[in-house]
């Protein structure tokens, strides 16, 4: 089925529209922004366009609903909650198809990622029904001494067009959860599944004014959202050097903020692991929606004794995967989300080709409509190469082999990123060496074990703080209030 029929078949994108208020509407001024569908390069839809008006409208409205929403019981909170989450899960397949015409994921993907949205509210449903003080013990008689968690306030959140949905139900459950509202400025790239997650919570019965939902320019609105006084928290996924420029701006009005930023993953295999399932859950999570997944696996140190079995397990993973319209059913990669990728992808590779490295398996978008490129794969590398240092976020594989345990973690190291990594090895002491000396917020040995609702999500180093994950997601959402009282 070729991609254009696939389209046509299933194209249904109505316009997409702000949230503000309770309300769905257009920008004051009316102006909209094209969505482009990536499998075709067509005009697949608009959406609404916010003016600096609408911003004032959305913060009104948050500051109302903060109000609103914090003295609503936690119980409450968490019954609506699981309402919408029950919600998302009856909508999913509507979602998934919105989510695959504007993002280009497989469909598979896409119901995935809304079903996995769906367990997030439910987990932190339930810890934000748990979000407990403590009573301190006084050294004087009669003084009371409580330590209270209370919600920081209202939130701006600022999502990518990588996950629509995974990205924005993380900062939107916690808030909820912990009892602030929340100002969403989701990506004009993939418009509509964000709008169809907002819309499960307000069908579950938030309140008005607690979720606002916006689009337009980003570097406009984080500019007019984040130094306001209305707003008291700032959460933004994306990439390093804009989250550099948010958190400064945020830090200048002492807001608090979650950074969830850019990486550049090892995934680290030694030659006593099975190398034939390292390659194979590798492959899998490397090209798992075209690689652009800011933990995708993207510096690959093999041990030098099981490099070549490697490599020929992984190209021979790659090689089976199809490439094509994310509706189709047969499609395991759909394209690119932007036009923006394939030129960056392509200059990545010509750069480390030119410098002696050498090209195992694609290195090319393909021709026809849309924005596919081919999987893959590079050996033969150096660190000068530019693909050594900048995040390709694409299906770019980069093969590295290595001797010592040493050698490994001083590649793994050397980058500022520290968001995600990977190891396979049957040894204790490798795997106990690896959690103590390799620099990741995350690391996963012999699976693939991270982006769990329970578990926490977030980097360091250059890629960011704060988690989106576990427990510890709802942290940066309350505030201390220490009450001590005698008598």
């Amino acid at each position: 089925m070729s991609r254009e029929t696939v389209s046509r078949e299933m194209a249904s994108y109505a316009d997409v529209r702000l949230f503000i208020d309770g309300e769905w509407r257009d920008g004051r001024d009316g102006h909209h922004i094209k969505v482009i569908e990536p499998a075709t390069g067509n005009i697949l839809g608009r959406v609404a366009h916010a003016t600096c008006a609408d911003l004032d409208d959305a913060l009104a409205a948050t500051e109302r609903g903060f109000n609103i929403w914090r003295t609503t019981p936690a119980f409450e909170r968490y019954k609506i909650m699981r309402r919408a989450a029950e919600l998302l899960r009856e909508r999913a397949d509507n979602i998934a198809r919105l989510m695959t015409l504007e993002q280009g994921k497989p469909l598979a993907e896409a119901r995935g990622e809304t079903l996995a949205a769906a367990d997030t509210i439910d987990w932190l449903a339930e810890e934000g029904r748990r979000t407990y003080g403590r009573i301190v013990p006084s050294r004087a008689a009669g003084v009371e001494q409580r330590v209270v968690r209370q919600p920081v306030g209202p939130v701006a959140a600022f999502t990518p067009w990588n996950f629509p949905i995974n990205q924005v139900v993380r900062k939107l459950s916690s808030a909820l959860a912990t009892g602030c509202s929340i100002i969403v400025k989701a990506p004009e790239e993939t418009p509509a599944s964000p709008a169809e997650l907002i819309r499960a919570f307000a069908d579950a019965g938030v309140p008005a004014g607690v979720i606002g939902l916006v689009y337009g320019i980003p570097a406009e609105i984080s500019a007019y959202l984040i130094p306001h006084p209305t707003i008291r928290k700032v959460t933004f996924t994306g990439s390093t050097a804009v989250g550099k420029q948010l958190a400064a701006l945020a830090g200048e009005h002492m807001k608090l903020a979650t950074m969830e930023l850019g990486g550049h993953a090892p995934a680290l295999v030694f030659d006593d692991a099975d190398v034939e399932q390292a390659a194979r859950l590798l492959a899998g999570s490397k090209f798992r929606n075209a690689g652009q997944v800011c933990v995708s696996p993207t510096r690959f140190l093999i041990q030098r004794s099981v490099f070549d079995t490697f490599r020929q397990h992984f190209v021979a993973q790659a090689r089976e995967i199809r490439v094509g319209n994310g509706l189709d059913p047969a499609t395991t990669m759909g394209p690119l989300a932007n036009e923006r990728r394939r030129p960056a992808l392509e200059a990545l590779i010509e750069d480390a080709c030119r410098q002696g490295a050498t090209l195992e398996l694609g290195g090319k978008g393909i021709e026809g409509p849309g924005y596919f490129f081919e999987p893959t794969v590079l050996s033969g590398l150096t660190p000068a190469m530019k693909v050594m240092n900048e995040e390709p976020f694409g299906p770019l594989a980069l093969l590295i082999p290595f001797d010592e345990l040493d050698d490994a973690l001083n590649e793994a190291n050397r980058l500022p990123y520290g968001l995600a990594a990977y190891a396979f090895t049957a040894s204790s002491k490798t795997a106990q060496a690896l959690s103590d000396r390799l620099q990741a917020g995350m690391l996963t040995i012999n699976h693939l074990g991270i982006a769990l609702p329970e578990l926490p999500f977030g980097g360091i180093k250059d890629s960011g703080y704060g988690s989106e994950g576990g427990s510890e997601a709802l942290e940066a959402y309350l505030t201390t209030k220490l009450v001590t009282h005698l008598g």
